[in-house]
C-alpha cells in the first residue's frame, strides 16, 4: 500500500482504465470494491448491460434496445426514494477480454448531466481464494445550486450501495457453487 491507501496493482489498473477528466463545472472520482468470488462471475453479472437490476438495488426495470453493442441504449426505472424516475443510458464500451464496461447517461428524468462512468473487474487472491478486485470511476456535472463535495459524495453513495450489492451476490452465488457465468444459467 502507498500513502494514498492503495496498492501498487490498484494504481495501474487506475492510472489505465479510469482516467477521468473532469471539466471545471464537472466532478469525478473512483470507488473500489474487493469482492469474494472469481472473476468470471462477477464480470457476467457486470457485462449485463440489458439487466442491471441484477445487482443495482436502485433499478426497478430496464429494457435494452439493440444487439448488446457499443452505442447501444437502455431505458431504466429507478426506485422511488430518488431524486430520479428514468434514466437512458449508452453503452460505450463493453470489453469482454479485459472485462471493461462504460456508460453514458444521454437522458432521463434526473439530475446527472453529461454522466459517464466506466467499471473494470480484475482478477485477484483473497485469503487464498479466486476474488475480484471492481473499480468503477465516473465524471458528471455539478448541477445548480450543489457543490462538486455535495455531487461526488451524492454519486459515491449510490455506487458503494451498487458494489456493495454486486458483492453480496456474487459472494452468495459463488458460495451456493456457482462457476459458470451466471449470463449462461
Amino acid at each position: 500500500m502507498n500513502a494514498n491507501g492503495y496498492s501498487s496493482v490498484e494504481r495501474e489498473y487506475i492510472r489505465k482504465h479510469h482516467r477521468q477528466e473532469p471539466a471545471g463545472n464537472q466532478c469525478s472520482s473512483f470507488l473500489i470494491k474487493h469482492i469474494r468470488a472469481p472473476v468470471h462471475l462477477v464480470w457476467s453479472l457486470v457485462r449485463r448491460f440489458d439487466e442491471p437490476q441484477k445487482y443495482k438495488p436502485f433499478v426497478s426495470r430496464c429494457i435494452a434496445q439493440g444487439n448488446l453493442e457499443i452505442g447501444s441504449l437502455r431505458e431504466v426505472d429507478v426506485k422511488s426514494g430518488l431524486p430520479a424516475t428514468t434514466s437512458t443510458e449508452r453503452l460505450e464500451l463493453l470489453d469482454d477480454d479485459e472485462h471493461i464496461l462504460s456508460v453514458k447517461i444521454v437522458g432521463g428524468d434526473h439530475r446527472l448531466r453529461n454522466y459517464s462512468s466506466v467499471i473494470s473487474v480484475h482478477p485477484e487472491v483473497i485469503d487464498g481464494r479466486p476474488g475480484t478486485l471492481v473499480i468503477e470511476s465516473f465524471v458528471v456535472d455539478v448541477p445548480e445550486g450543489n457543490t462538486k463535495d455535495e455531487t461526488c459524495y451524492f454519486v459515491e453513495a449510490l455506487i458503494k450501495c451498487n458494489l456493495k450489492s454486486l458483492a453480496d451476490v456474487s459472494e452468495r452465488l459463488a458460495l451456493q457453487g456457482r462457476t459458470e457465468p451466471i449470463d449462461q444459467v
